[in-house]
């Protein structure tokens, strides 16, 4: 793990020591992916890897406790997830290229889009949790080259149960996200 990895880790263990009280955590670990993301220099190659089909999910690091896990998000041109919520907190941080961020609500009459697209460049940083908004559908915003953004998670996410959903009808599927670079993960 990098040194400047590393010191992000101990940012969100320091965040979670305290009160838990979510405005006061989001805003510790934002300022932290702040700091993360300034530079990329740090994420190992390995970590970096896209897949011509799929975005790719890399654990970067998974708390013992399981309070919460580091992953790299890593898009190839074109490539876009469901619409899917997290059930938790989470920050974002943009490391490399740029993605584009569609919020939704789900009502009777299925999934409607909530506000204009957000879009996130290198540098900057996002939020997500069933307090300040959960479901959202995120992709490259580049069609000809890859970007790559590093979350945190206030839980296991690669193994927390979550939703995608149906944006006709509005119907919740139930799915586990796995890693792409853990054994026996689940795609």
């Amino acid at each position: 793990m990098s040194e400047k990895l590393e010191q992000f880790v101990r940012e969100v263990e320091a965040a979670l020591a305290g009160p838990s009280d979510e405005a006061r955590i989001l805003e510790h670990v934002r300022r932290a992916m702040g700091e993360l993301v300034a530079a990329d220099d740090w994420l190992a190659p390995e970590m970096a890897v896209p897949h011509p089909q799929f975005y790719q999910q890399y654990l970067l690091h998974r708390d013992s406790q399981a309070r919460f896990s580091v992953v790299s998000f890593v898009w190839g041109p074109g490539q876009q997830t469901p619409v899917h919520d997290h059930t938790v907190w989470g920050v974002i941080g943009m490391l490399r290229g740029s993605e584009v961020a569609q919020s939704y609500l789900r009502t009777d009459q299925g999934m409607q889009a909530e506000g204009p697209p957000q879009h996130l460049h290198a540098g900057q940083v996002a939020l997500v949790s069933p307090t300040v908004g959960d479901i959202h559908r995120v992709s490259n915003a580049h069609h000809d080259r890859v970007s790559i953004s590093i979350h945190v998670y206030g839980a296991d996410i690669g193994n927390r149960r979550r939703h995608v959903f149906d944006l006709a009808t509005g119907a919740a599927k139930e799915f586990v996200s796995g890693y792409a670079n853990v054994r026996g993960a689940v795609l």
